[in-house]
């Protein structure tokens, strides 16, 4: 594994928000979930975060591992978490690419088929759990505000009765370029617009609780 030289995963973060392009239709969507995590927050001084997608493989693992450095990064009391509909494993893939920029992944228990991680990055605050799971599983909290991530339509996403919120913010599934010559660059770029626009939703949750 080739770590990105002279990255870091706040550097990434930083450097995929500076660069992204984010449209006006989904930043409004983006605001919409801010004005309800900003909402929720006032309410009970803390938000979690629940992001869902079929196999909690790729995109929704991202989602959570973007959305802790976020909370750490503006401050914020926010956890996150992931869940899908069906238990896979947390792809080698996402694994990574998320190595390559600074994210050490150590094995809490191993599985061949769905090991359990402790994620951390240097100067972190805490580290986060990793695996695959389905959204209700005990490790993830009993309330919760649900992000869907998968860009199938979002009448195909599951009925979620233990969110107090439930958005659809779809995500092309890198999946598709899984052993072709472009993956590397495929899940770089997925990580880097989860990334971007994880850090737009926390950033304007940040500037509605000033």
């Amino acid at each position: 594994m080739i770590k990105l030289a002279n990255t870091s995963p706040v550097d990434f973060f930083e450097k995929s928000f500076k660069k992204a392009a984010i449209s006006e239709e989904r930043a409004t969507l983006l605001q919409k979930i801010a004005v309800a995590i900003a909402a929720e927050y006032q309410s009970n001084g803390f938000v979690n975060l629940n992001f869902i997608c079929t196999h909690n493989s790729r995109r929704s693992q991202l989602g959570q591992v973007w959305a802790h450095v976020a909370a750490e990064y503006f401050n914020l009391n926010v956890a996150s978490y992931s869940g899908g509909t069906e238990t896979t494993a947390f792809h080698r893939n996402t694994v990574k690419t998320l190595q390559k920029v600074g994210f050490t992944f150590k094995v809490k228990e191993f599985s061949h088929q769905n090991p359990v991680y402790s994620i951390s990055y240097k100067g972190s605050k805490s580290q986060i759990t990793g695996f695959s799971k389905i959204y209700d599983d005990a490790e993830n909290p009993s309330e919760y505000i649900a992000i869907t991530t998968c860009n199938s339509a979002d009448q195909n996403c599951p009925f979620i009765p233990e969110a107090s919120h439930r958005f659809h913010l779809p995500f092309v599934d890198p999946k598709h370029s899984d052993n072709s010559d472009i993956m590397d660059e495929t899940y770089l770029k997925t990580s880097k617009q989860i990334a971007s626009e994880v850090y737009f939703l926390f950033g304007e949750v940040k500037k509605m609780l000033a």
